[in-house]
């Protein structure tokens, strides 16, 4: 999928904005230009960003309400989703919290925030931190148990899990959930017909 088909999808479906779009556009030039010194992106999915990276995020706005308190992004690397998510936000009382071990990856995010004049906050590794949000979004951070594991940790409940995940979807569902029962939906990804989104209640 081409940047300018990508484009078209981010604007038709998913209704982003034409100032939207142009930030995201600086936003993949600061991935790519980074990524030439640090690695940020697999270097084999610098050529497919727009669909591999940004399209693969910002298809998450359809399941967000915006109108809620904030949303959290564990373990956010380049900023996928959380700085995609946030690129989109309309309403300024909803706050995108973006969560990253790696010191070398949170000063780029900073970076990024600055120069797109994007409101998110930066923060260290989640264990480190008490989580006070009612959405956790998540893309490459950890299998699904895990994920549950340290959210219900860290977290103040209820709140809503998002997590792209890959064709195994249903399995680590399966095996997550052998002793807790949590509610939950599989919804197709937009960028590949096996990937899925999971989208779980935890209370």
């Amino acid at each position: 999928m081409q940047q300018s088909e990508v484009i078209s999808i981010l604007k038709k479906e998913l209704n982003f904005t034409d100032d939207s779009i142009k930030k995201l556009k600086n936003f993949v030039n600061l991935v790519l230009n980074e990524n030439q010194k640090h690695n940020l992106i697999s270097k084999s999915t610098e050529s497919q960003i727009w669909s591999r990276h940004i399209l693969d995020s910002a298809q998450l706005v359809k399941f967000i309400d915006f109108s809620s308190d904030s949303l959290a992004d564990l373990g956010t690397g380049a900023g996928f989703p959380g700085v995609v998510l946030d690129i989109f936000n309309k309403n300024k009382s909803f706050h995108v919290k973006l969560y990253e071990k790696s010191k070398l990856k949170r000063r780029f995010l900073k970076k990024v925030i600055s120069e797109l004049d994007l409101s998110a906050q930066v923060f260290g590794d989640v264990r480190e931190h008490s989580l006070v949000s009612n959405i956790i979004v998540c893309r490459a951070f950890k299998k699904l148990d895990q994920v549950i594991q340290v959210s219900r940790e860290i977290a103040k409940r209820p709140y809503k899990l998002m997590i792209l995940k890959g064709q195994n979807a249903q399995k680590e569902i399966n095996s997550s959930l052998k002793t807790k029962k949590y509610p939950y939906k599989l919804e197709s990804s937009i960028t590949n017909n096996e990937s899925k989104i999971i989208l779980m209640d935890i209370d």
